[in-house]
């Protein structure tokens, strides 16, 4: 289904659903150290209940399930749910998936222990989120907002991988990152508090072919070019990486997690 979002991409349309064969191929990315520092802070573990919400692919339960935790994901997505329940069933692992808006989610009041939203958090409407989600936790629940950006002023190829996607979509609003702790919006401190928040750089291991599939599968490439537009920048984005890519780099990006607690 199309989402169109004023504060995304200028409006442009997007659906996950057209990028989930290469979200389910690329998008598993993130290198041990990210899940480590989760566990540090004792979320996602043993004996809690924890809601995924944007679950995509189901990239965070499933590199999470050894840590013993039970999990659900939640996505607006039809195929991306799709493709996370034949992931997680070639797993042999036992994890609930369910389509829902967040903003819709209709699951027991104090039923989860942590809620995690990874890569996802600025696409809620907070004003119906942060009630609800505060609601779905138990006492002393947490909110965990995670994320992981390449640094685009820092790394070559980052940087010429993420100006070819603005060649293609010119109002694109996920170029131009930088470190910096995560946002959270006014309306969720009403319901929640900031507890800890960390910030770190990660070198992230490619070879041409999954750097190419990863930048595919972001938001202004696959999930909303036409298949025209998208041949045509796979093209361009092939013959970029021959020119100034080895076979296999590291893309520097960084990671950011912010733990609230409910109120």
């Amino acid at each position: 289904m199309d989402i169109t979002d004023k504060r995304i991409d200028g409006g442009k349309p997007f659906d996950w659903g057209r990028a989930s064969s290469d979200y389910a191929k690329y998008r598993d990315i993130y290198p041990q150290e990210f899940y480590e520092h989760i566990v540090r802070r004792g979320l996602c573990v043993l004996g809690q209940e924890v809601l995924d919400i944007g679950t995509g692919t189901g990239v965070l339960p499933r590199n999470m399930y050894r840590f013993g935790a039970k999990w659900t994901g939640a996505d607006i997505s039809e195929q991306q749910i799709e493709q996370a329940k034949r992931l997680a069933a070639e797993e042999g692992m036992d994890i609930r998936f369910i389509v829902s808006p967040t903003e819709k989610i209709g699951l027991p009041r104090e039923s989860f222990d942590v809620i995690t939203a990874c890569q996802c958090f600025w696409y809620f409407d907070h004003k119906v989120t942060s009630p609800l989600l505060a609601g779905l936790l138990k006492p002393e629940g947490r909110l965990l907002v995670l994320s992981m950006e390449w640094l685009p002023f820092e790394d070559k190829i980052a940087g010429a991988s993420e100006e070819l996607v603005l060649k293609y979509s010119p109002g694109w609003t996920g170029a131009g990152e930088t470190r910096h702790p995560i946002f959270i919006p006014d309306e969720v401190y009403e319901h929640f508090e900031l507890v800890y928040h960390e910030e770190f750089d990660l070198n992230v291991h490619f070879t041409r072919e999954s750097w190419n599939g990863r930048m595919k599968a972001c938001r202004g490439v696959g999930a909303s070019l036409n298949k025209e537009g998208l041949a045509s920048w796979e093209r361009e984005h092939t013959e970029l990486l021959d020119r100034i890519a080895p076979e296999e780099f590291d893309v520097l990006h960084f990671a950011a997690m912010a733990e609230l607690k409910k109120r």
